[in-house]
């Protein structure tokens, strides 16, 4: 085991306080959030089991482990909350001046359409 795999592995946790392992050594069993989500799955309020350390840019990098066997399946949004997803991204894209609803969202520094904001420019 090279000297840097050795720093990060602490399976009873005797020195983290946690399990820990190093890049890719993980048991399986565990998994990460995105994993979980890639699965279909969620946390479902489990504390976190593990983790995983590895020297990335600006120095340790760290992903928390979830057991998966713990995991519950992923909520579905109900009819209506994707209605009002639905609802508010229309109303990020309606201009409040004129009225329109654009392909782009309309930018919260103005507040209006650019066509609305910029009215020479949208002319030339």
């Amino acid at each position: 085991m090279s000297r840097i795999r050795a720093a990060y592995h602490d399976p009873d946790g005797s020195r983290c306080g946690i399990p820990t392992y190093w890049w890719r050594g993980a048991p399986a069993g565990y998994a990460t959030r995105r994993q979980l989500t890639a699965a279909g799955l969620r946390p479902g309020g489990q504390p976190i089991a593990a983790q995983v350390l590895w020297r990335g840019v600006g120095g340790t990098r760290a992903a928390y482990l979830y057991r998966v066997d713990l995991a519950r399946p992923k909520r579905t949004a109900t009819p209506a909350q994707l209605r009002a997803v639905r609802a508010a991204l229309i109303a990020r894209r309606t201009c409040r001046i004129c009225r329109q609803v654009r392909s782009y969202y309309i930018p919260r520094s103005l507040g209006e359409c650019l066509e609305c904001a910029h009215p020479m420019e949208a002319a030339a």
